[in-house]
């Protein structure tokens, strides 16, 4: 077998859980993503199988869409739901039309992003969430 797979990934767990469970099934010589989604995340997850490997740098330059639920008036110390609440804020009233305006205004185009301590990037080979967890 060779080829993509486009696999729902769950929250909860990471790209290389979902490559350990489909190694036993699909027996390949080489399994791969094209881009590693941290284990909260939802969303497609490409598997690549056999020689589809050779590709993942092309899938990695694909454009990709994201949606994301905002919680307003919450901190927390890993930046996401899954962590402990260091602040709390009240939220006054947004309007629809205010924040998308405001999104459009502040949020298009390529924007430089500094990733949170608890996020898929590695460091030396080690997700960068596994470290912040370990202390």
């Amino acid at each position: 077998m060779r080829g993509v797979l486009n696999i729902n990934k769950p929250a909860g767990m990471s790209s290389y859980d979902v490559l350990r469970k489909l190694k036993p099934v699909l027996k390949p010589k080489r399994l791969g993503h094209s881009g590693t989604l941290d284990p909260m995340a939802t969303g497609v997850l490409l598997v690549l199988v056999n020689e589809a490997t050779k590709i993942s740098r092309l899938l990695l330059n694909l454009s990709k869409d994201y949606e994301a639920e905002i919680r307003f008036g919450l901190q927390t110390d890993t930046d996401d739901l899954t962590g402990k609440v260091t602040r709390t804020a009240p939220v006054p009233e947004i309007k629809a039309e205010e924040l998308s305006r405001v999104l459009q205004e502040k949020f298009r185009g390529e924007l430089l992003q500094v990733p949170p301590i608890f996020s898929a990037l590695k460091q030396n080979g080690v997700p960068l969430y596994r470290r912040a967890r370990q202390g």
